[in-house]
């Protein structure tokens, strides 16, 4: 057999073997993961009710309904201003965090197993938590400020629509600014020290050091952080429904679907409100990925 025929044959065995060793992985996704997707997509365009019956195919009335909702396009615009502020605090904090996690002193491997311990919390749990510790009438956020006297009055920080939405931001940042330290952190570890001997045998200073040789070199890990951090966002759901409910002040997407889902049981809308979402994320994911393309390769 001809040497070009041979890796071509090899080639082609191997693509095979590659595929047989992923069907069982495609399979379970597709039942998991893409006939749901497709499910709802389906849902949108019928008038499904939660309490059963027929569903009638009416094009694409619920999404020309979405679109004319006041309250869907502020749940839109409270998701947006929460993966904004939530992703560029963590980011920031996290940044922080990676590079005095970075160095070496004593006590070192203590302090990072500490800080893992707000993202090992079940979001749940830290909601809820947070939702007593900011209660307005026996929470200890309200006692400590009001005892300071930074406050006159104790606040309704989750009830209150001026701060529901920037408490839920603090929370979720406070919750998983961990996770993106640690995945920042993973990057730091992976520079050669000998870069950095480097630059300040050069005379560059520490801004100029992190500037030209840190971040360029962290970019990949923060690119990834920023990616997992942006999705996880923009579909936020638990933190915002435990400590504020449907307050239509913090109303995430997720929850507008999910009360137009569950509580007015109307399955149509609240898919076609979840389908949105999906376009959405999936809109950002490209964005990201294309970026991030272009990120590389300057």
């Amino acid at each position: 057999m001809p040497p070009r025929r041979a890796v071509a044959t090899l080639a082609r065995r191997r693509r095979l073997t590659a595929a047989a060793f992923l069907a069982p992985m495609l399979a379970v996704l597709a039942v998991v993961a893409v006939w749901p997707v497709l499910h709802t997509i389906w849902f949108a365009f019928t008038n499904a009710e939660l309490g059963g019956g027929p569903a009638d195919f009416i094009g694409a009335r619920n999404f020309i309904s979405l679109l004319a909702d006041p309250q869907w396009w502020r749940s839109v615009a409270n998701t947006l201003i929460f993966a904004a502020l939530s992703v560029s605090v963590e980011a920031a904090l996290g940044m922080v965090i990676a590079l005095a996690l970075n160095r070496r002193f004593r006590g070192c491997g203590l302090v990072r197993a500490a800080v893992i311990v707000p993202w090992a919390v079940p979001t749940v749990v830290s909601a809820k938590l947070w939702a007593w510790m900011l209660n307005d009438v026996f929470g200890i956020v309200n006692a400590v400020l009001v005892g300071a006297g930074l406050l006159a009055k104790p606040v309704a920080w989750v009830a209150s629509p001026r701060t529901a939405l920037v408490s839920v931001v603090l929370v979720d940042a406070w919750k998983t600014t961990p996770f993106v330290a640690l995945l920042l952190l993973a990057g730091l570890q992976m520079i050669p020290a000998d870069l950095y001997e480097a630059a300040r045998m050069d005379g560059a200073g520490p801004g100029r050091i992190f500037l030209a040789v840190t971040l360029p070199l962290l970019r990949p890990a923060l690119l990834v952080a920023l990616i997992f951090r942006t999705l996880d966002a923009l579909r936020v759901f638990d933190v915002i429904y435990v400590m504020a409910g449907d307050n239509p002040a913090s109303m995430s997407m997720s929850v507008f679907a999910r009360q137009q889902l569950v509580e007015f049981q109307d399955v149509g809308y609240g898919s076609a409100a979840a389908t949105l979402l999906f376009v959405l994320v999936a809109i950002v994911t490209v964005i990201y990925v294309r970026a991030g393309g272009l990120w590389q390769e300057a």
